[in-house]
């Protein structure tokens, strides 16, 4: 197992640390001498499948660069019930009325929720409270109260409709988006609840789910590909190892771009060496500077 960016699908069931646990294991059969570095590049649920990022050697440094990408996901939303967890698995807290629905009222129900808006996460998330995952107090029973986050929703359009019972929706995303507070918070701006059936993360940035029992390895200038590029000599990385500037130029622009309004995803301008990714880069002062070394390259 090269280093590197892998897709992989994730089946419904299983969880992200299924497949960060596989990974590992595939690593310790073909290097079994070697400790392998590896990270899964966001969760999805249990319940939820699609596209998983996997991060392998050098590659676990992109982690925290990953984030601002855009997602895209498909998502069934039950009406009529609020479940505690926002998915089919949690316990009912609200049960509503949703004969009224039209697709009209769904429409006009997404418009507020569109751009960046402030998003209480679920409590059976991810996010961390004292250093835990919110999901793991909510397990035991005890409280969970999580402060809203800044989000961003690019585009949201529905699929198609089965009223009052169900609505298919698809959505674009920043990273840190909850699809199943989305869920809720439709249910109770139109009064009736609401809980995600099923989901599936169909992209990340130009990446597709590679779909069950597939998986894409992505090396070189494929990774990062929205942000700036710089061809390194021998020299350069010399100058860049002795913590030395090296010239801006000859910059390369994104291989990739986010959708037209989409907010431009912060990152380093990524140093190839041998056309593999070596360095992360930092502009300063009108040249730049090394700040972060993949060694062995991605």
């Amino acid at each position: 197992m090269t280093p590197g960016l892998y897709l992989t699908h994730k089946p419904v069931g299983a969880t992200s640390f299924a497949t960060v646990r596989a990974f590992q294991e595939e690593a310790q059969a073909t290097r079994p001498n070697r400790r392998t570095a590896l990270v899964h590049g966001g969760t999805l649920d249990p319940f939820a499948e699609g596209l998983l990022l996997m991060l392998v050697g050098p590659a676990t440094h992109l982690f925290e660069l990953l984030h601002a990408a855009p997602k895209t996901y498909v998502a069934r939303v039950e009406w009529g019930t609020e479940m505690d967890t926002g998915d089919l698995h949690g316990r009912p807290v609200y049960q509503g009325d949703a004969s009224a629905l039209t697709p009209a009222l769904l429409d006009a129900a997404l418009k507020p929720f569109l751009g960046w808006t402030e998003q209480v996460p679920p409590a059976t998330s991810a996010k961390k409270i004292g250093g835990e995952p919110a999901y793991r107090k909510a397990h035991r029973g005890e409280a969970v109260d999580l402060p809203p986050s800044r989000v961003y929703l690019h585009t949201a359009r529905w699929h198609s409709h089965d009223l009052p019972r169900a609505s298919v929706l698809e959505l674009t995303c920043r990273g840190g988006y909850y699809v199943r507070s989305l869920a809720r918070d439709l249910g109770r701006a139109l009064g009736c609840g609401a809980h995600l059936s099923a989901l599936n993360r169909t992209a990340i940035g130009p990446w597709k789910d590679p779909g069950p029992g597939h998986r894409v390895e992505l090396h070189g200038h494929d990774v990062l590909p929205w942000a700036r590029g710089r061809d390194l000599t021998d020299q350069d990385v010399g100058a860049l190892r002795r913590e030395q500037s090296i010239p801006l130029s000859p910059l390369k622009p994104p291989d990739w771009r986010p959708p037209p309004g989409f907010p431009e995803p912060q990152a380093p301008v990524r140093g190839f060496h041998q056309g593999r990714l070596t360095f992360l880069l930092t502009e300063r002062d009108g040249a730049l500077w090394s700040e972060t070394e993949l060694r062995g390259g991605v």
